[in-house]
């Protein structure tokens, strides 16, 4: 009886250590090795071959990049179809995405690091340091025949925690055209990347007088936050956040092909983005989207959207990943504590619901008891993804480390991709 007891006790205290060492401060580079080292089956990672061929076959993708690491090791990396380059070449691993959403979690990173070096704390109020944002209103009424609308104060400040997290009440133009579109086109405040000769501070100013959708706090709403965010770190740093992420994050980490603006010589390597129709995806046509998302290569070069802007290769995005799931440090760099990845992994909006029913932390999105149960995965694993049909997520209790780029706009069946994606690389776990 005593002997089970001390048994059971040593289980327990494994499981609870197993799941306090979730990120762990690793500094190892991610290097190629075979699935069996790292417990996974080569054959049945074949299946995500089928997946995404079988996506192809029926045009609902022209063409990706998948990418998978576990424990450190590269235990999967292929490219598939076509990159719609030139005349349709075939998608090279080292082809160049627009990441979109997805340098969210960079610019969250960027800002961390000034937290780390005492320059603000998380609950103070942004106004503190970007005085346009003082005294907020909220949006109370709306006259869509003419955009007019009425404003009340807000109830409170909004904090830095606020931005990071999508609960300030700022919202986005595009997810309700008729209304936030209308309001943040007539003060010419963009939804992020694009090639005109403006700057971000320019525009989260005007941001900062326009009303917001809730009193903050109060509920999550995804907006242009990591803009807002990314013109922070401007402020606090003194550099452009072009140039800090450039020699803060991407030198340190070896992330030597990740940009916000490239010369015109990669265009060979600049995916093409596609769009739908009826279902299935062809080359964008429209002339106003084609010059808009050109930005990469073409126009002004100006705007350093926190939230939209970086341009990278897959092997980049998952040098990304792993300093996260290192806890902090990659490539020989520390850039931010165990501790501080920790705190960026844990809910930080409470109760309150996002529209993917996961919770959010400092600039990802993480998985629920509820969340994980509907399929392969962990509880807390991280993720997000782009508007071009791009995704990430990092699973720290796995070790597993996948990125999956494609280049749609309006894609719908991303998440039937992605959700598949994700499930051919769980079931390959064998350990």
């Amino acid at each position: 009886m005593k002997k089970t007891i001390v048994c059971l006790a040593f289980l327990a205290l494994s499981q609870l250590c197993l799941a306090q060492a979730s990120f762990q401060a690793l500094t190892q580079e991610l290097k190629e090795g075979k699935p069996a080292e790292v417990g996974m089956s080569e054959e049945r990672l074949g299946q995500i071959d089928k997946t995404l061929q079988e996506y192809i076959n029926k045009k609902w993708i022209a063409g990706a990049v998948a990418m998978v690491a576990r424990k450190g090791k590269i235990t999967y990396y292929k490219s598939f179809g076509t990159s719609g380059i030139g005349s349709d070449q075939p998608m090279k691993k080292d082809d160049l995405f627009r990441i979109m959403s997805m340098t969210k979690p960079v610019t969250s990173v960027a800002l961390m690091m000034l937290y780390e070096e005492g320059k603000f704390l998380l609950d103070d109020p942004l106004s503190k340091y970007i005085p346009e944002f003082k005294n907020p209103t909220v949006l109370k009424t709306f006259n869509e025949q003419d955009t007019t609308y009425t404003t009340e104060p807000a109830k409170n400040e909004i904090t830095i925690r606020q931005i990071l997290t999508h609960t300030a009440g700022i919202a986005y133009g595009f997810l309700d055209a008729k209304k936030w579109g209308a309001i943040f086109a007539k003060s010419r405040v963009p939804d992020g990347a694009n090639a005109f000769p403006i700057t971000i501070g320019d525009r989260m100013k005007i941001l900062a007088k326009l009303p917001l959708v809730h009193h903050p706090g109060e509920a999550w709403t995804y907006g242009l936050n990591s803009d807002v965010a990314g013109y922070l770190v401007e402020v606090l740093s003194g550099m452009t956040l072009s140039d800090f992420c450039e020699k803060r994050i991407f030198q340190p980490l070896g992330m030597n092909e990740t940009h916000y603006f490239w010369d015109e010589s990669v265009a060979n390597r600049l995916v093409s983005v596609y769009t739908e129709k009826d279902g299935l995806v062809e080359k964008e046509k429209n002339p106003a989207l084609v010059k808009m998302i050109e930005f990469p290569i073409r126009g002004a070069k100006k705007y350093f959207s926190g939230g939209s802007g970086l341009t990278c290769s897959s092997m980049d995005y998952l040098k990304f990943c792993q300093f996260i799931i290192n806890g902090g440090t990659y490539n020989g760099k520390r850039l931010l504590s165990r501790k501080t990845i920790e705190l960026m992994a844990k809910n930080q909006v409470g109760d309150l619901g996002t529209w993917s029913g996961e919770k959010f932390g400092l600039g990802f999105s993480i998985s629920t008891e509820k969340t994980s149960a509907k399929q392969l995965g962990s509880l807390g694993r991280l993720g997000w993804g782009g508007a071009l049909a791009t995704t990430f997520w990092i699973d720290a209790k796995e070790g597993v480390v996948a990125v999956l780029m494609t280049q749609i706009f309006g894609s719908t069946h991303s998440n039937e991709v992605f959700s598949k994606f994700e499930n051919a690389v769980y079931q390959s776990i064998t350990d």
